[in-house]
């Protein structure tokens, strides 16, 4: 896939693994849209970027996508990429009472998941006008062996199936590539309750992810990732233990 001379989107490009991927991607000389839900920080992210369009809008929200999805007709028709980054994550411990885990199940896969689905959906009748064009999914290390962010990592997993089955559907009639991007813990404001300042720097994702790109790179596999499938594929017992290993000391103690 080319990575110049696109027009892309970006959900949750405000902040994080996004707003890096955008500045990335605009110095490359491609106009980049960027979404997110907070205002502020989105026009400051914006500010920082050149060839940026930045649109306040919730992924998760259907009314703020149907805007969103009718501006992009109406004022970007060559939109030809879609990087579905936007996600939510929350720290609970599954087991314990009263956390009210339906809600935060309920919040994580709308976000990471179903909102994933309802904006390609509503994109693809324009993707597929493009004389090439991608889809992107960012999911993570935990699509293939969950950690201590119980719904997060089912969400991520979930979308990692979908993405599979998506690519395939795509590939038999259409232009549109499918491609998944996996990061390991990264360190961003979305990690930071689990360690993300132990994490990879999200321009080496940012970096990684464009190198894969160019590459036609489908599945691609950033950092400790590619370590943990490697892993998983051989064992995958041991890949949970890898992966949690902090819950294992707490039970053994």
């Amino acid at each position: 896939m080319k990575t110049t001379n696109n027009t892309v989107l970006i959900s949750g490009g405000s902040a994080g693994i996004g707003f890096e991927i955008a500045k990335l991607l605009s110095e490359k000389g491609n106009h980049v849209i960027i979404t997110g839900r907070n205002e502020e920080r989105l026009n400051q992210a914006a500010a920082k970027l050149k060839n940026v369009t930045a649109i306040l809008s919730d992924v998760s929200n259907a009314k703020d996508v149907e805007r969103l999805v009718e501006q992009i007709n109406n004022d970007f028709p060559n939109l030809n990429i879609v990087i579905n980054n936007a996600g939510r994550a929350l720290v609970y411990d599954i087991a314990a009472e009263n956390v009210n885990a339906y809600e935060k199940a309920e919040d994580e896969m709308l976000t990471n998941y179903l909102s994933v689905i309802r904006l390609n959906e509503k994109l693809l009748p324009l993707l597929k006008k493009q004389e090439a064009a991608a889809i992107v999914n960012v999911s993570s290390v935990v699509a293939f062996v969950p950690g201590s962010l119980v719904t997060y990592s089912a969400s991520k997993a979930a979308l990692h199936s979908y993405t599979q089955s998506l690519r395939l559907a795509l590939k038999q009639e259409t232009k549109v590539a499918v491609f998944e991007l996996m990061p390991p813990l990264v360190d961003t404001e979305l990690s930071a309750a689990i360690g993300g300042k132990n994490g990879i720097s999200p321009t080496v994702v940012a970096e990684q992810f464009v190198a894969g790109l160019e590459q036609n790179e489908y599945e691609i596999r950033v950092g400790q990732t590619e370590d943990i499938y490697r892993l998983y594929l051989s064992s995958p017992e041991d890949a949970l233990q890898l992966m949690n290993q902090r819950r294992v000391q707490e039970i053994n103690s």
